[in-house]
């Protein structure tokens, strides 16, 4: 009996998926839940499993084409009638999916697109790209496609208005690699393609500057060094990340025109009133921003468990899609590989990005004497059509005094 597995809604507002990796291949037995195909759409890159046990007798769709929602993705022989009477959509309750109606099999992790847009300009991987490439802004187009999605031709017809909302950028002709001795070819879609996009996106469209202060962390280290037998007492690794995660939501409540968005279509600044911290991590298939909720109203305690607890959850995939959303500023750590200073890409559509840098035990000058302290460098990168330069230094001069006295950053609390 051949049973149609039409592409179920994978997430609020999706009405397509691209095919980024076929799992299982035609002719193959599959079990019953098994992962058989990676689908990834704007919002996330998912797993499917199979949602009958059975044989793939057809494949309609390639890997790189776009299927969309309730079409016929693949069809599957199995044995017996019951089960392949089911209603084919019936499966859209079980599949694997990054929303809470649908169970995510433990360890297949899928990653969210944490830096993508709030709204809902709907349209294919190709005609974003075209857009792109021809520097228009599709939230300024009105898409004639299905259910509002943008076509090709509505680029054609609506480009003209949208272009003057765009930022102005070079335009190129996509560069081929010929090819050469040993090398390998991996096809640059899935996670790593929509990382490509933001982070395309954020450069092209904040006016990024940077600016790098020196901390000098030698009371925080002593500080972190006489809690840490006491936090493990509670559960907790203490780390320095949260109290950096303080210092930097303090900074912010003081000065709000970095903890702020641009809304592109009503030309308004949304300056935040709640302190939603992104931390950036690698995870195992690329960068991803968890997000700590509320962290200004956290203790040292609960934002070390919370860190911990959402980082645990990107390695093994148990992450959710609100887990990885709603970020009004972040963190980009690399812990003891930090480097000595960079220029962080401004995770869009926030305004600012602090990269926390390697600590290290370094000679400094003191009351005119030479001595021996921990240094860090900060850099924090900001969108200079909303935050001047002084608001930016400022504020991070104010994180850096928290950091350097620790015990002010404690009479801050809330």
């Amino acid at each position: 009996m051949t049973f149609q597995f039409h592409l179920p809604d994978i997430g609020e507002g999706v009405i397509e998926g691209e095919v980024v990796r076929w799992i299982a291949k035609e002719g193959q037995v599959v079990a019953l839940d098994e992962p058989i195909v990676e689908i990834m759409t704007d919002k996330a890159t998912v797993e499917i499993p199979s949602p009958r046990a059975g044989t793939i007798s057809k494949i309609n769709f390639e890997e790189g084409q776009v299927c969309p929602v309730g079409d016929v993705l693949l069809e599957i022989e199995v044995a017996g009638g019951s089960q392949a009477e089911a209603p084919a959509k019936s499966h859209q309750s079980s599949s694997t999916t990054v929303t809470a109606p649908v169970p995510v099999p433990t360890g297949k992790p899928q990653f969210v697109d944490a830096t993508a847009s709030r709204g809902r300009v709907l349209a294919t991987p190709a005609v974003r790209r075209l857009a792109r490439q021809q520097g228009i802004d599709l939230s300024g187009i009105t898409g004639t496609g299905r259910n509002g999605r943008i076509t090709k031709e509505d680029l054609a017809s609506g480009g003209s208005q949208a272009v003057a909302a765009a930022p102005a950028r070079a335009s190129y002709t996509p560069m081929a690699i010929p090819e050469g001795g040993l090398e390998e070819r991996v096809p640059f879609r899935g996670v790593r393609k929509v990382i490509s996009d933001n982070m395309e996106r954020s450069a092209f469209t904040a006016t990024h500057f940077t600016y790098v202060e020196e901390v000098d962390m030698t009371e925080l280290v002593a500080l972190r060094t006489r809690a840490k037998a006491r936090a493990a007492e509670a559960g907790v690794k203490l780390t320095y990340l949260p109290f950096i995660v303080k210092a930097i939501t303090s900074g912010l409540k003081k000065w709000g025109a970095l903890n702020a968005s641009l809304d592109e279509v009503k030309q308004e600044i949304v300056r935040k009133k709640y302190y939603h911290m992104g931390i950036a991590a690698q995870g195992p298939q690329g960068l991803v921003v968890t997000v700590v909720k509320d962290a200004d109203k956290r203790s040292i305690y609960d934002l070390s468990r919370e860190i911990a607890r959402l980082a645990q959850s990107v390695q093994d995939g148990s992450i959710r899609r609100d887990e990885l959303t709603g970020s009004t500023f972040t963190i980009s750590s690399l812990g003891k590989i930090g480097g000595v200073l960079a220029t962080p890409i401004i995770n869009f559509p926030e305004v600012g990005i602090v990269g926390v840098h390697k600590m290290e035990q370094k000679p400094a000058v003191r009351d005119g004497e030479i001595c021996i302290r921990w240094l860090m460098n900060l850099s924090i990168s900001l969108d200079h059509r909303l935050v001047d330069g002084w608001d930016g230094a400022m504020f991070l001069q104010d994180v850096k005094a928290l950091l350097e006295d620790p015990t002010s950053m404690f009479m801050e609390m809330v």
